[in-house]
């Protein structure tokens, strides 16, 4: 199972970024029009953006409360996410804490 949560982590950095390099190299390598082609390109691609939206920040919440709860070491999975996003830090999160119990 650590194996897949290991290629999921690899996925999470390489398909985002794929898709990040195409947009900046059809726009002159300019972030302008990036935010509003997210949150208002499409109303499916808004939907997607909000899912994700949520999903990060109650991992975000998550993070905090289990910190303090089990004293768990969380900055490299909050760098994760906003580095990268919700497609890294969380299956870094499940394959860092797959066998604790």
């Amino acid at each position: 199972m650590k194996k897949l949560y290991f290629l999921l982590c690899i996925l999470g950095i390489v398909l985002p970024y794929y898709h990040l390099i195409n947009f900046l190299s059809n726009n002159n390598w300019s972030m302008e029009g990036f935010w509003n082609d997210i949150f208002f390109g499409s109303y499916p691609v808004s939907m997607i953006a909000m899912d994700l939206t949520v999903a990060a920040t109650a991992f975000l919440i998550f993070l905090i409360y289990q910190s303090k709860k089990n004293n768990l070491k969380i900055l490299k999975y909050i760098v994760c996410l906003f580095l990268v996003g919700f497609s890294l830090a969380f299956p870094l999160y499940l394959y860092d804490t797959h066998d604790k119990k």
